[in-house]
């Protein structure tokens, strides 16, 4: 089984499920009574935690005590509607890339949320140390990404980057766009079976999880991108953050590090 090494940021997110029934006299907001609240790793975490559901040779490079890094989002219990997201200590301390052992590992994702722990410089270093680096990145696309194999980035991420994707950079780009699928090479791949959308948090990272996984199986982009594409369906149908599913699940693996 091939091994795949996630670096990235972190924090956990958590859902404070609340009922809204009146507005406040003082003020033209709704006060929320809390019913539950709930927890899980976000971000580079996410990432692996899916991973890892499905395909257990995987370890994540992270930033530490990223539990206390926090993405607190007060949801409306019955409809989902999102009142407010508030976050806690949103920068997080620079990884050292001398440390990293790239050379274990047949696959490296880089899951950059442009928090801190990776600058452009270091995702370059990484891509010019291994030839099969993945990165899905916040960050405004540049030369400092020529040497990733495959650039996964959302539709918004890839207008705002537009007018500095040159064409060596274009060769390496999936888009995600949302219901209608991805896009690669100019060529669309739509999502095989439409669903009711409860909550698009964490379909990013389900989809980037469900490309690196399948990749590292078959070492076929087009299939990855579809298989990539259901699991990120599956996670827009259900409420807050799941973690992908197929009948032939294995068991999780448990390795991380903080650098």
């Amino acid at each position: 089984m091939k091994k795949i090494l996630v670096i990235g940021d972190s924090c956990r997110d958590v859902f404070v499920y609340c009922h809204a029934e009146r507005l406040a006299p003082d003020l033209p907001v709704p006060v929320l009574r809390i019913i539950e609240e709930t927890s899980n790793p976000g971000m580079a975490s996410n990432v692996a935690r899916n991973i890892r559901a499905i395909h257990p040779a995987c370890e994540l490079v992270t930033n530490p005590g990223w539990e206390g890094v926090t993405k607190t989002r007060y949801v409306h219990k019955n409809s989902n509607h999102t009142f407010v997201r508030v976050d806690a200590d949103p920068r997080v301390p620079r990884i050292a890339i001398h440390n990293l052992p790239l050379q274990d590992y047949d696959l490296v994702a880089i899951s950059d949320y442009n928090k801190g722990f990776l600058e452009e410089e270091d995702i370059k270093a990484i891509c010019e140390r291994h030839p099969n680096v993945f990165i899905d990145t916040k960050k405004k696309l540049g030369d400092w990404a020529k040497g990733a194999k495959i650039i996964k980035i959302n539709n918004y991420e890839f207008e705002r980057s537009k007018d500095t994707i040159t064409p060596e950079l274009a060769e390496k780009i999936i888009v995600t766009r949302g219901e209608h699928g991805a896009e690669y090479h100019c060529k669309l791949y739509p999502v095989a079976e439409r669903v009711d959308v409860k909550d698009s948090t964490g379909a990013g990272d389900s989809f980037f999880a469900g490309l690196l996984v399948r990749y590292a199986e078959t070492g076929d982009i087009d299939e990855s991108i579809h298989f990539a594409n259901a699991c990120a369906a599956r996670a827009v149908s259900q409420k807050g953050v799941s973690v992908i599913e197929r009948p032939h699940s294995a068991s999780h693996g448990q390795s991380t590090h903080a650098y």
